[in-house]
């Protein structure tokens, strides 16, 4: 084949070259003492702990994750991944029907830990520490030959909390506030003494509970709520109207921070996981106890300045140049969507109506440090920071304002012969999507749920067309959501959403052929709906994880319906308690006939409750058979099983077909 010894030689140097470098082997020990040697980079991982799948889809290990549970919702590609069930009861059959040869666990999953003990890798990484996380942050990118970017994700985590020390050394021990997390949702429980959630805290600049108690969870005393007297309290977002019901209770409610409703709500991700955001939120948790004295000149570390900025291609031919810049702002990382113009247009915003002379327009992230501060200062006053900042003029700028990260921005271009139409979008629906017409008006600071629309055309809109395209891009906006199943934060069991409390459109003038209409049957208003339609698509994914075909227990866990709450307290049946129950409803929700059947049973609930199904009767008997194939044996009439009150009609049907067949089933 090779005449010359030379080519030979340069044929095979370059071969090995192309082939991937095998790492060497990684010896590391994990959270139980075992020692582990791995020889090679893991490639069927399964991860059964919702912390370490952050961890590892982070440093770039993503591609070898084959298996989650349904808790695992975080980053948005973990949504992608194959459910093998919930943290508490996972699946040994859909596990080993994976085939891994790395299972990451928690010591709570004995059933796992013994039937893959001897067959794969079981490795166990709870943190209980910002230095255990950092720890188990660099063995993870040992074995997934990320090394780089796992020293780089530990490094902004110790950048992000020195920048917190420095801002909190300001602050006199005599001015530290005692801050409590709160927990539980029939009695008030608290973290343990030695847990990360009270390490937040100090980092944060607070003084935590001292009850002489250790572990994750903790029972609270009235006398030890009172004695302690909490200053600032703050609780996972998902407990909101649990935590209100104790704290309106004689006794809890005595305390200094129900009276001056120092009460704060973060995302569960946030504040129940010890992973890579714990940095992240310790600046959060510590910008909500110190929002006042953060908003003081005297209390700023880092000089206001852009930072460095990224392009953004548009081809449009007005557009100068088009950027997102990242700017130090208060302190902390904002970042701006900026487009300028090559000479003054029109635009019409939903934000502040409409103007003429703009020269550029765009979409600020402000991050949630900054919400606090933003309103101690005055918005206003804010918002001409921010211009001074990036060396925009208010007079000639249309800029929006989000709690949607800009990294995280979808851009869509749809063309028809000489038409060209671009949506630029970012979205979020998970704190403030509401239905309108149903859900209660209120005001709302800038929030991770807010759909922000630029939309620009090569063509020039006239003011008719302008505002006409606002309808034709709100409408795809709803069909967005509707496609996508997202439910009203407020009225979630029973309402989509329609739309979030803050959502704000941009419609820029153009330049080129003269349109007058931009509405549903022209071909202007076409494209603008299918970009933005995508737009906001994409950009939920980004921010949320949200994909159409989710499975069924995110889509329970977005009307506020857990698997735990389905089950009564005293269980099942004589011979079945709530735990053994709640397995065995996991179980068939993982099958695909049984996920489908709760499926169909959402879209059928939805409909009977607003009154285009009236008669649930066909639904009911079906929810019988669904029973007696569960169980074997024939149909009998549905006990009323659910422990979960509230669900609406259709729902409760199916659930107690669910819990019948599994009950019938025993009993056979």
């Amino acid at each position: 084949m090779f005449k010359n010894p030379l080519k030979f030689f340069v044929f095979f140097i370059l071969l090995f070259a192309a082939l991937p470098a095998v790492a060497a082997p990684v010896t590391f020990t994990d959270s139980t003492g075992h020692i582990f040697t791995l020889q090679h980079r893991p490639r069927q991982v399964v991860c059964l702990v919702p912390s370490v799948t952050e961890m590892i889809f982070r440093v770039g290990g993503g591609d070898a994750i084959k298996g989650v549970t349904y808790h695992c919702t975080y980053p948005p590609e973990a949504a992608l991944k194959p459910v093998v069930g919930g943290f508490y009861s996972p699946s040994i059959e859909r596990i080993a029907s994976l085939h891994p040869d790395l299972i990451f666990a928690s010591r709570v999953q004995k059933a796992v830990i013994k039937r893959f003990r001897n067959t794969c890798k079981v490795i166990i990484l709870e943190a209980n520490s910002i230095a255990e996380i950092e720890k188990h942050i660099g063995i993870i990118g040992d074995i997934f030959d990320r090394r780089e970017k796992a020293q780089a994700l530990i490094q902004k985590m110790e950048n992000n909390l020195a920048l917190i020390r420095k801002k909190i050394a300001r602050i006199p021990q005599s001015k530290r506030k005692r801050v409590i997390r709160l927990m539980g949702r029939k009695r008030v429980m608290a973290p343990g003494d030695d847990s990360f959630q009270n390490e937040y805290i100090r980092l944060a600049g607070g003084i935590p509970p001292v009850f002489g108690k250790s572990g994750a969870i903790v029972t609270v005393s009235e006398e030890a709520w009172k004695r302690f007297n909490p200053q600032v309290i703050y609780a996972c977002g998902g407990d909101r109207k649990a935590a209100w019901r104790i704290l309106s209770r004689p006794g809890w409610r005595d305390v200094e921070a129900v009276r001056k409703k120092a009460i704060y709500f973060f995302p569960c991700d946030l504040t129940c996981r010890a992973s890579t955001h714990a940095a992240y939120f310790v600046s959060w948790l510590s910008s909500e106890i110190y929002g006042d004295m953060y908003a003081e000149k005297g209390a700023q570390v880092l000089r206001d300045g852009i930072v460095r900025s990224k392009p953004v291609a548009l081809s449009l031919p007005y557009i100068d140049k088009a950027s997102i810049v990242y700017s130090h702002i208060a302190d902390f990382i904002n970042k701006t969507l900026i487009i300028n113009f090559k000479h003054p247009l029109k635009v019409l915003s939903t934000l502040e109506g409409p103007r003429k002379g703009i020269t550029a327009v765009g979409n600020h992230y402000l991050p949630p440090q900054l919400w606090g501060i933003s309103h101690q200062m005055g918005f206003r006053n804010f918002r001409k920071r921010i211009y001074n900042v990036l060396r925009l003029r208010e007079t000639d700028t249309s800029l929006l304002m989000t709690g949607a990260n800009m990294d995280n921005l979808s851009i869509q271009t749809k063309r028809f012969k000489a038409i060209t139409v671009t949506a630029l979008v970012t979205a979020g629906v998970r704190s403030n999507a509401v239905r309108m017409s149903k859900d209660e008006g209120r005001y709302y600071e800038p929030d991770p749920g807010t759909i922000n629309i630029i939309l620009m055309t090569n063509c020039r809109l006239t003011l008719r067309a302008m505002a006409r395209a606002m309808i034709s891009a709100t409408e795809a906006k709803t069909a967005a959501l509707q496609d996508l199943d997202i439910r009203s934060a407020y009225t979630g069991r029973v309402h989509q959403a329609t739309g979030t409390g803050t959502d704000n459109i941009i419609v820029v003038e153009g330049d080129g052929i003269r349109i007058d209409n931009a509405g549903g049957h022209s071909k202007m208003g076409e494209l603008m709906a299918k970009a933005v339609y995508g737009g906001v698509r994409e950009a939920i994914f980004k921010q949320n994880g949200i994909v159409r075909q989710r499975n069924v227990f995110q889509r329970l866990k977005e009307r506020g319906i857990s698997t735990y709450d389905l089950i009564p307290d005293n269980g099942l049946s004589p011979f079945m308690s709530k735990m053994q129950a709640v397995k065995a409803l996991e179980a068939l929700l993982l099958e695909p006939k049984y996920a489908a059947f709760i499926e169909t049973a959402l879209a059928a609930s939805d409909r009977a409750e607003i009154g285009l199904i009236k008669n649930l009767k066909p639904f009911k008997r079906w929810c019988r058979m669904v029973a007696a194939e569960i169980s074997g044996v024939g149909t009998r009439p549905l006990k009323d099983l659910v422990g979960d009150k509230k669900l609406p009609m259709a729902l409760k049907m199916a659930f107690n077909g669910l819990l019948n067949g599994i009950v019938w089933k025993q009993e056979r």
